[in-house]
C-alpha cells in the first residue's frame, strides 16, 4: 500500500512539458491579438494629448492678449507665456504652471504669430512622422482645426 501512494504522489508533483508549451502557445496567441489594438490605443491617446496640450497653449495666449493687448510674435514663441519679452507692457503671466512641454512624440511644437490662418496664432504638432502633412497618426495636429 506504501508503494502505491509514494506513485500517486510522484505523478501529481508537477506539470507536463506539453502542458506548459500549452500554456506558453495560449498566452502568445493572446498577445497577438491584443497587443495591435494596444499600441493603436497609444497612438490615438498621444493625438489626444497634443490636442489637449495644442487647446491649453491657446487657452494661455488668449490670457496673455488680454493682458497685454497682443499675441507674442513668433520670435517670442511659447516661452513668453512663462518669461516676460522685453518689450511687452502689462505682462502679468506666468500663464502656464510648468515649463512649455514637448509634443506627445518628444519635439517642440511649432509656434507662429502673426499667421498664415488669421487673427489667432498657429501652433502646429507634427505628428508621429515628424513631417508636415500626412494621414491617421502622421497628420499634423494644428490649433486652428477642432478635428
Amino acid at each position: 500500500m506504501r508503494t502505491t501512494r509514494r506513485n500517486e504522489k510522484r505523478g501529481a508533483r508537477g506539470i507536463t512539458l506539453i502542458e506548459m508549451l500549452v500554456v506558453l502557445a495560449i498566452i502568445a496567441l493572446f498577445a497577438s491579438l491584443v497587443a495591435p489594438r494596444l499600441l493603436n490605443k497609444t497612438d490615438t491617446a498621444r493625438v489626444t494629448a497634443a490636442r489637449a496640450q495644442i487647446n491649453a497653449f491657446m487657452t494661455a495666449l488668449g490670457s496673455y492678449k488680454l493682458d497685454t493687448g497682443v499675441y507674442p510674435v513668433t520670435e517670442a514663441g511659447l516661452q513668453a507665456l512663462r518669461v516676460k519679452p522685453g518689450n511687452v507692457n502689462n505682462w502679468q503671466g506666468p500663464y502656464l504652471p510648468q515649463e512649455i512641454p514637448v509634443d506627445p512624440w518628444g519635439r517642440p511644437y511649432a509656434y507662429k504669430y502673426p499667421s498664415d490662418q488669421g487673427d489667432e496664432p498657429e501652433i502646429v504638432c507634427l505628428g508621429a512622422d515628424g513631417q508636415p502633412g500626412g494621414e491617421g497618426i502622421n497628420a499634423d495636429i494644428v490649433s486652428w482645426k477642432s478635428q
